[in-house]
């Protein structure tokens, strides 16, 4: 692969629009370059026998079974809101519409 050259960085900041000076396209050439290589080196891992896949690791469902457990009874946890009416938290009403 050939180095990224200063005009090169200097080409990709002016499509991005991007302001830089003299001394930053110098050190932009040699970091990109750096990058740009550790991507290659990447590309040339051998991979022919490794089937394409969107995870690395089998997707597996998360979710527990659908059971009933015992839960705070109504009162003790209306005890703990700030309002409660008809055996509901009140809340501030947010819209004015009409109830």
């Amino acid at each position: 692969m050939s180095s990224l050259s200063r005009t090169d960085v200097e080409h990709l900041a002016r499509l991005a629009r991007l302001a830089v000076t003299d001394e930053e396209l110098d050190l932009f050439a040699g970091q990109l370059d750096v990058v740009l290589t550790a991507v290659a080196r990447v590309g040339e891992a051998p991979v022919a026998d490794v089937p394409p896949t969107s995870h690395v690791v089998p997707l597996t469902n998360v979710f527990r079974p659908d059971e009933v457990t015992p839960s705070l009874p109504r009162d003790a946890v209306l005890a703990g809101a700030p309002a409660a009416e008809d055996d509901r938290f009140r809340v501030p009403r947010i819209l004015q519409e009409e109830a």
